[in-house]
């Protein structure tokens, strides 16, 4: 499935993926192959948790993180979502070889 993209200048990301959009800050960024991959893994993730359940566990996790590490960045960075998809992002054929919630094993690991 190709992404559709809308540009938000004012978005605090470079990237956000909310099915089946892609969400990008400035237009040059439909360009870079790692951004649009890391946002393609998260859709996949949407996909397997029915999109609106993702959304759910991705701020509950967030929200311990938060309490857990009392920083925004770590918190995020240690999203069991986010650790996938920053850690497989630059393989461009991850999403062909990825089993079924694979997100799954990031959960409880951190940094």
């Amino acid at each position: 499935m190709r992404p559709l993209f809308l540009i938000f200048p004012k978005l605090p990301a470079s990237g956000m993926a909310i099915f089946p959009f892609i969400l990008i800050k400035e237009r040059r960024f439909k360009l870079d192959p790692i951004l649009v991959n890391h946002e393609r893994i998260h859709f996949r993730q949407q996909l397997e948790l029915l999109i609106l359940p993702f959304f759910l566990l991705y701020f509950v996790h967030y929200l311990i993180n938060l309490l857990r590490y009392k920083n925004h960045y770590l918190a995020y960075f240690n999203i069991c979502f986010e650790r996938e998809a920053y850690i497989h992002d630059r393989n461009l054929a991850y999403l062909t070889e990825r089993k079924l919630f694979s997100w799954v094993r990031f959960l409880g690991k951190k940094d």
